[in-house]
């Protein structure tokens, strides 16, 4: 039995990073930016601009290629695409922002 793990984990690092390329990156000289333009606002445009919908399409030549069931394969693009949904959400986290600072009375003392 070969080890699964590996082949997860490089499966949902690759699907991640070409779901968040077409999805998010502006590519080399626009090239991703003009992509996502031309496909306007039709299907495809809708599609890329939906990672976890883009992740599922993605995430299907990934499975095919490393599955050697159908029901693996099944799962696999399920779990690939889970995986980069979850990468993405861990990745995309922005700092909290700074409490704001409340006085009662004015800092400086004055009324």
């Amino acid at each position: 039995m070969e080890p699964v793990f590996p082949a997860l984990a490089l499966g949902i690092l690759g699907v991640w990073r070409i779901t968040h390329l077409l999805n998010a990156e502006d590519g080399p000289g626009q090239t991703l930016v003009a992509l996502r333009k031309a496909a306007g606002s039709g299907f495809w445009g809708r599609l890329m601009d939906c990672f976890q919908c883009l992740s599922l399409w993605v995430s299907a030549p990934f499975a095919l290629l490393l599955g050697r069931a159908w029901l693996m394969r099944g799962l696999l693009w399920l779990a690939f695409s889970a995986g980069a949904i979850l990468l993405e959400r861990v990745a995309s986290r922005e700092a909290a922002p700074p409490p704001i600072t409340y006085y009662e009375d004015p800092p400086d003392g004055k009324q």
